[in-house]
């Protein structure tokens, strides 16, 4: 892979030191795109006229100023269409963009196109290929948004998490994500899935491009400026750590270490048996409300909905009302005893994917490290680890409690610090 450009933070001070410009940024961008994009496939709408078009009237300003994005297609935006990686909607065109695209707008930012999406967000994947090795998978439905990072065509994306749709690419792909809490972004303008879960997210190729953003996207919002301490982190492996691969577990057992000999202090936590089940119930959850997201296109268009969304329809009208409700029951139950056993920590630790990107374009592997901690809504981070020349990349997952994004991110900013130094086994 070439080398890529600056992190979003840096591009923005160039641009508004007067050091470069919006145009010449995208430039840099395109030729990039032109020459990987035909192999690596990460966008579904770019037109390089358009980019050049709005980064000239760019007037370099703003905290984003002339930073290129890359836009996952499941939101709406009035320069390109919105198709969501389904036949149903080829050529769809919003009026507008959604509330969090303009948002990037106002604060200068340059749309580069939208990117590849799994059908509707959900399991259908698109042909978007990881830049690491065209073999593989650079994971679920934010995959073009990642690829695209990976290869150097943007320097942030948005993209969204349901299940570990945010999360599982940065990890395959080797990228900064961060999930915030549930409810603190604004979802106006994006298609829904699964309501109880769909949260706004983006990459960043740094801690402080994704406080940057959240700065963007969450007005008002602060990360908190606390004096550095030795930090409490717990390593909270859940009860499917058996399917963790060796490789990973050992690259994250490192990382561990790596933090204590920085001098924090990494306790490992064991959560009751009863969590085993939030698995379960999360794609219960997820089936049964994605089938309501998606009644108008099952009763119109069924015959054009992939088998895996058809089969996402029949688990859910298999599962009567009384069984969601009483998974919501338990995730409602768990959601205090799960702040209880974390509260002593500034973050906890974990896997983000038990494995790295699997071969193939079918299968993106399973999210069950994501999505345990996405039921109960609570922000979480993909740090990437250092890793030797030619391996493929692993993510650290960083978890804060419910709405202490900002704690959170600043915790991130002292443990990726502190793991600059650890190369992956």
């Amino acid at each position: 892979m070439t080398r890529l450009a600056p992190d979003a933070t840096r591009l923005s001070e160039s641009v508004i030191n007067g050091e470069t410009t919006p145009l010449a940024i995208a430039e840099s961008m395109i030729e990039r795109i032109l020459a990987q994009e035909p192999d690596i496939q990460a966008f579904v709408s770019f037109d390089a006229r358009q980019v050049r078009a709005d980064a000239a009237q760019n007037k370099g300003q703003g905290l984003l100023a002339g930073v290129p994005v890359g836009i996952k297609d499941i939101f709406d935006t009035a320069e390109y269409p919105t198709q969501f990686h389904s036949p149903i909607y080829t050529g769809h065109q919003p009026s507008r963009d959604a509330h969090v695209v303009t948002l990037l707008r106002q604060a200068g930012a340059l749309i580069m196109g939208k990117t590849h999406t799994t059908e509707f967000a959900y399991m259908q994947t698109g042909p978007t290929r990881n830049p690491h090795d065209l073999a593989r998978t650079p994971g679920s439905s934010s995959a073009g948004s990642a690829a695209g990072m990976a290869a150097g065509f943007f320097a942030l994306a948005l993209g969204t998490q349901t299940a570990g749709s945010l999360l599982k690419p940065a990890s395959y792909c080797g990228l900064f994500a961060f999930k915030p809490s549930l409810g603190l972004v604004s979802l106006e303008g994006v298609k829904p899935l699964a309501p109880s879960f769909d949260t706004v997210g983006w990459y960043g190729r740094s801690v402080r491009d994704l406080q940057l953003v959240a700065r963007v996207l969450i007005p008002g919002f602060v990360v908190p400026d606390v004096e550095r301490r030795p930090l409490r982190l717990g390593f909270c492996r859940t009860s499917r750590w058996d399917q963790v691969d060796p490789q990973v577990a050992q690259a994250l057992e490192q990382a561990a270490d790596q933090l204590r000999n920085a001098g924090h202090q990494v306790s490992d936590v064991r959560l009751p048996d009863e969590f085993a089940g939030v698995f379960d119930d999360h794609q219960l959850i997820n089936d049964c409300e994605g089938a309501r997201s998606l009644a108008k296109e099952f009763q119109r268009h069924r015959t054009q909905l992939s088998p895996s969304t058809l089969a996402m329809f029949e688990r859910a009208a298999a599962t009567s009302w009384e069984q969601e409700s009483a998974a919501k029951a338990r995730l409602a139950r768990l959601a205090p005893v799960l702040e209880e056993h974390c509260q002593p920590f500034d973050a906890m630790l974990g896997a983000s994917c038990g494995m790295v990107a699997p071969v193939g374009l079918e299968s993106t592997g399973p999210s069950d490290f994501i999505k345990f901690w996405g039921a109960f809504g609570w922000p979480q981070i993909n740090l990437p680890l250092n890793r030797v020349e030619g391996r493929l990349p692993i993510g650290l997952q960083l978890i804060g409690r419910f709405r202490d994004d900002g704690h959170l991110l600043r915790t991130a900013e002292h443990v990726a610090a502190d793991l600059q130094s650890i190369a992956q086994p």
